[in-house]
């Protein structure tokens, strides 16, 4: 580099730029990427994780936000052939225009981690596996299992597209700034086998929704707040044998699945 200063980071992006490259590696190595990869990278930043990644896919796709960063990325990694850098919202970019098989590998801006997340999952089936650095709060909901209290509508939804693993913490002072949160790093194997058609995994959505909408409250009440007929939940929860008092976070993902199945749309 020619000395190119990067621009300060902005508070209202939420960036916290990666400065450690024995972490960068680690999450490169996470992904185990193949020669014939082609890598999304969302919120490349400074480019610590972007010149890991181009050292090693055939193509790395990197969408960021602040064009602020144009020169010193162009500068960073501008020199790599199988880079394509894109400046625009990741929330808006055309996902179905990626490869088949595309590997995701990012540290997510913390303000728009959960809506990319979804998003992500909207396209699932374009996508092997991916590599994301989160808040660590985040990941431990992603990962929760019933029963306990990070357990909620991530859990299911995630869990229900992908086996989710919580490989690595990363801790504050590997970021400048330093991050008042913990990070850590989420490892998601797409499932290949759809459990359920285009429609009944919408009914499955809407159903994981209203059953967390009121946490406190017993799964009947929170659904008949949310417009389920208690009848008809109450005869759903009977027939899968299930405690009528049972509140959301004690049933499973395959029995939001069943129960989905039992419950008008």
């Amino acid at each position: 580099m020619n000395g190119t200063r990067p621009p300060p980071p902005l508070k209202r992006l939420g960036q916290h730029f990666l400065i450690d490259p024995n972490i960068a590696r680690n999450i490169v190595s996470l992904a185990a990427l193949a020669p014939t990869d082609t890598v999304l990278e969302i919120g490349p930043g400074r480019g610590i994780l972007t010149a890991e990644l181009c050292q090693v896919a055939a193509h790395v796709t990197a969408i960021e936000i602040d064009t602020r960063l144009s020169n010193y990325l162009a500068e960073r990694c501008g020199t790599s052939p199988n880079l394509h850098l894109v400046w625009g919202d990741a929330m808006k970019y055309p996902l179905e225009q990626l490869p088949v098989g595309t590997v995701v590998v990012a540290n997510l801006p913390y303000y728009l981690s959960t809506p990319l997340l979804f998003r992500l999952l909207e396209q699932r089936g374009r996508f092997s596996r991916m590599v994301l650095m989160l808040q660590k709060e985040v990941v431990d909901r992603v990962v929760a299992q019933p029963g306990t209290s990070h357990y909620g509508i991530l859990s299911v939804m995630i869990q229900y597209a992908a086996t989710a693993t919580k490989s690595l913490t990363v801790p504050a002072h590997c970021f400048r700034p330093r991050p008042e949160v913990e990070s850590a790093v989420l490892l998601l194997q797409m499932k290949r086998d759809q459990l359920l058609t285009a429609e009944d995994e919408r009914r499955f959505a809407s159903l994981v929704k209203a059953a967390f909408a009121h946490r406190r409250k017993t799964l009947v009440n929170s659904l008949k707040n949310q417009g389920y007929p208690q009848e008809v939940v109450l005869r759903a929860l009977r027939t899968l044998a299930l405690p009528l008092a049972i509140r959301a976070e004690a049933l499973s993902m395959e029995q939001f699945i069943a129960l989905a199945q039992l419950l008008p749309p």
